[in-house]
């Protein structure tokens, strides 16, 4: 977000003037790459990706374009996009049953919850049938950790059996799925606090051994260039296949995910966008660069709120919408929608110009605690004060705060937000709409 910040600042003022000339791009250029430094790019990525866009950007193409500033965008998005490895990669499940994926990373990464999710992902995703398997022998309750995560989401994990060493597990694993019909064997060998010769020597044991589709390293995101240097070193030692970045959602400066592919040469497969079973996404090269220079990712929301939605109670909302019909209960099921897609701030960032929109929220102190609050309020409400809400009055209103247990305050914030929101909604139904890419004051008053 902060990196995004930066680059929108430089290329508002490109995009501002009416030509461009040399001097000005290369100042544009010099903040770029401070922009990317700051973001914990490692110096080297950097230097090479500024070698790259400058000639383009310096060129007569640009000089002479009508829209000079554009074009320079266009340039350093392309640029990214071939920075964080030009196309989607899928996880390979081209292999007869049972395949066996196997995942690394040192302890703290996010190995163990990672390893679920990505169950999860392929039963959801590839329909395929998956086993977890622990071969971490050495964190106190590590393979107990698995077991739990993979019963609380109805996966399938290999039994444990105390005093087994890795290698043992593993090959029981491999039998056992030939009994219970496993397609994928996702193994979680165990970590360490740093690289050392006993932990790559396993590694390559059971490599070795299970003959993965899949060597997957599993790298933090918020540790930065550290997460880069594991990773090279990683596939120095054992020829990692592809990476999954963890903590993506977190407050780190982002430079992990431009700098693993250029230094590893191995493809971004997956990242984890917050600590849910589902919330493991495909890796976009081109999405993720659309995100990183503010223009959203529309792609992503949708299918996000394909997979998230209850369709039926959109077209009947959308149906009530048209007719200029906007009630408690719309509302309600409204809140509710964006609470399952992960609240205003995941919906937000995928928008075009959304950082703009976010820190006009953040400044008038928006808080997502609201959409909880305006739920616990309506749910507070007869059907009928739903239905028509100008029927509550002081003596309903302090009924509803007792229900809810909130001040009558939020209430009436709440039913002023909801009659600005119902007139805009009629509005619309109309045809007339709202101007985009901004919160009307009004309503943001409201919200405040």
């Amino acid at each position: 977000e902060n990196l995004t910040n930066r680059l929108e600042n430089i290329f508002s003022k490109l995009k501002q003037a009416p030509s461009l000339t040399k001097e000005q791009v290369d100042i544009g250029l010099v903040e770029i790459r401070q922009a990317l430094l700051e973001a914990d790019v490692s110096l080297q990525v950097t230097k090479n990706f500024i070698e790259r866009v400058k000639p383009k950007a310096i060129g007569q193409e640009i000089i002479q374009s009508t829209t000079p500033g554009q074009m320079v965008v266009k340039i350093v998005n392309d640029e990214l996009i071939n920075l964080l490895g030009k196309k989607n990669e899928e996880i390979n499940l081209k292999s007869s049953s049972p395949m066996s994926l196997l995942i690394l990373g040192l302890q703290g990464s996010g190995k163990t919850t990672t390893s679920a999710k990505l169950a999860n992902f392929i039963e959801k995703k590839f329909k395929k049938k998956t086993m977890l398997v622990s071969l971490d022998v050495y964190r106190p309750a590590a393979q107990e950790q698995l077991k739990i995560l993979a019963d609380n989401n109805n996966i399938l994990s290999l039994p444990i059996v105390q005093n087994q060493q890795p290698a043992e597990i593993a090959s029981r694993a491999m039998n056992t799925a030939n009994l219970n019909g496993a397609d994928v064997i996702i193994f979680d060998t165990a970590g360490r606090t740093q690289i050392d010769l006993p932990m790559m020597t396993e590694v390559k044991q059971i490599k070795s051994l299970v003959k993965p589709t899949e060597t997957i390293l599993v790298a933090d995101s918020l540790t930065g260039q550290i997460a880069v240097n594991v990773a090279s070193e990683f596939d120095k030692a054992v020829n990692i296949s592809s990476i999954i970045l963890t903590r993506v959602d977190g407050d780190g400066r982002g430079g992990a995910a431009l700098s693993m592919k250029e230094v590893t040469g191995k493809p971004i497969k997956l990242m984890g966008v917050g600590e849910k079973i589902d919330e493991l996404e495909s890796f976009h090269p081109e999405r993720i660069a659309k995100r990183i220079l503010g223009m959203g990712d529309i792609v992503s929301l949708v299918e996000k709120a394909t997979k998230d939605l209850d369709e039926k109670k959109l077209k009947d909302t959308e149906a009530q919408l048209k007719d200029g019909i906007f009630t408690m209960e719309n509302y309600l099921s409204q809140l509710r929608q964006m609470k399952k897609m992960g609240g205003m701030g995941s919906v937000m960032s995928m928008l075009p110009g959304a950082n703009k929109i976010k820190q006009q929220m953040e400044n008038s102190s928006i808080d997502e605690k609201m959409l909880s609050d305006n739920e616990a309020i309506i749910l507070s409400m007869t059907a009928n004060e739903r239905e028509n809400p100008k029927i509550i009055s002081g003596s309903r209103k302090k009924r509803i705060a007792i229900g809810c247990g909130l001040d009558i305050s939020k209430i009436n914030k709440l039913l002023k937000q909801f009659k600005m929101m119902s007139d805009m909604m009629k509005k619309m139904s109309k045809g007339k709409g709202i101007p985009s890419g901004n919160i009307p004051d009004e309503l943001l008053n409201q919200l405040k």
